[in-house]
């Protein structure tokens, strides 16, 4: 990625994704109005990939729930996805949208493709209800990703978002205090 995406809104494309027993359109316009999380992973039928989407589908209801919808997304097609979700328990409890990308133009918008396999590298974006790009995360194909942490990232970044003149400092949970910057912490943090 030679240049950050922070603040960037997402590019267009329009895909099709296998949700919820069905074949299903998404596009860009999806992610706007509402918060977003696209949530890259290298392909279908591995090893690192199930865990994390298993964590992210148990976490979903959560997020859900403060209003954030899920996408992932692999370089897999939407037949491929249906495949998994019908023969892996961990990949069936899936409720959100999981987009194929086998042109590896989706992929490619969020500059995570490893060019020479073809493949996502793991990352996770989230985007805000005006369609742009307010966190960023990349993984090494080895590291797996904790649904929790993201969980606590996205209510933070809708805090800021609601909050104007407040950052949530490192840590930062749901409920605790909150930094006003000003002249008077310089220093004193």
């Amino acid at each position: 990625m030679s240049q950050s995406l922070i603040n960037t809104e997402v590019k267009p494309f329009k895909a099709s994704a296998f949700h919820n027993g069905a074949f299903i359109d998404v596009t860009d316009a999806d992610m706007k109005a509402k918060w977003s999380v696209v949530f890259f992973y290298p392909a279908d039928f591995t090893f690192v990939c199930p865990t994390e989407l298993g964590d992210l589908a148990d976490h979903y209801d959560q997020m859900q729930a403060i209003g954030v919808e899920v996408y992932s997304v692999s370089t897999d097609t939407h037949f491929t996805h249906k495949a998994w979700h019908d023969s892996s328990e961990t990949i069936g409890k899936i409720n959100y949208p999981m987009i194929g990308d086998p042109t590896g133009a989706i992929t490619r918008n969020f500059g995570v493709m490893i060019e020479e396999v073809g493949l996502a590298e793991r990352g996770t974006f989230v985007i805000d209800p005006e369609g742009k790009i307010q966190i960023i995360e990349i993984n090494a194909g080895g590291i797996g990703r904790d649904a929790s942490e993201l969980l606590r990232k996205i209510k933070a970044a809708q805090y800021v978002a609601t909050h104007p003149g407040e950052v949530c400092p490192a840590k930062w949970k749901e409920g605790e205090a909150t930094l006003a910057p000003s002249l008077d912490l310089v220093g004193k943090i």
